[in-house]
């Protein structure tokens, strides 16, 4: 174990960490409607309406993925009488498929910025910066779930262990320095994805409307027909017409 090591899988994810919700603090103070994905939907919505809900449902399937390939240790599914050949199949099946659907999603998000020019020229610095991030974060976890069918590494007593070690304030760097290569670049991409997220367009998700979901209902009424209307000035006579005289 490194030096570098050390600074990787010790040091960095708490750093990035760190500018994540320091970011996010600094721009909900200085910058709170800027809370937004600047919708371009007016200029173009035929391919958004496509790419725009696959990308997002699909990256819903894939956090859910990593929330319980990361977090839930291999005891656990153990003790649930979940074999080891089961959960892998499950994971490569239903992680392949959402990280294909999310990259697609995706894909049909970047032609149509780059092909229809009033969407294009609303691309931000910030926007040709984290495109590419993504798109390099999904390529890795790919190619990660890909070599997982004929790699013999599991991910969940290496990458999980050294994930929950952070958590416990005591990473167990050599857990994650011996995975492959893949796995520390997708980890890598990933911090670098958190630390750039509160200046970029990805802060919108910090206002899912997620409170629409556990609101009260909104009751409508009609107004009861044995009660006539009465309009405010009923009691007013009107003023009586005289003839204009010419």
């Amino acid at each position: 174990m490194t030096h570098l090591d050390i600074a990787l899988w010790g040091v960095l994810p708490y750093l990035a960490l760190t500018v994540l919700i320091a970011g996010t603090a600094w721009r909900y103070r200085y910058d709170r409607f800027g809370f937004t994905t600047r919708s371009s939907q007016l200029h173009e919505s035929r391919l958004l309406r496509v790419g725009g809900p696959l990308f997002h449902y699909a990256l819903l399937l894939v956090i859910g993925g990593h929330v319980t390939g990361l977090l839930v240790p291999e005891a656990l599914t153990q003790r649930l009488h979940v074999s080891e050949e089961m959960y892998h199949a499950s994971a490569l099946a239903m992680g392949g498929a959402a990280g294909v659907a999310a990259a697609v999603g995706l894909g049909i998000l970047l032609v149509r910025r780059l092909r229809t020019p009033a969407v294009r020229r609303a691309t931000s610095r910030s926007d040709r910066a984290v495109y590419p991030l993504l798109v390099l974060v999904l390529l890795a976890g790919l190619t990660a779930t890909a070599t997982s069918a004929t790699n013999p590494y599991d991910y969940r007593l290496g990458v999980s262990v050294w994930f929950r070690s952070l958590f416990a304030l005591d990473p167990d760097v050599a857990a994650m320095a011996d995975a492959p290569l893949v796995y520390r670049l997708h980890a890598l991409l990933a911090m670098t994805l958190f630390a750039a997220w509160p200046f970029s367009r990805l802060i919108h998700a910090f206002t899912a409307p997620v409170g629409y979901l556990v609101r009260p209902y909104v009751v409508y009424r009609s107004r009861a027909r044995s009660t006539p209307y009465r309009h405010p000035a009923a009691g007013v006579r009107p003023a009586e017409k005289r003839p204009v005289s010419r």
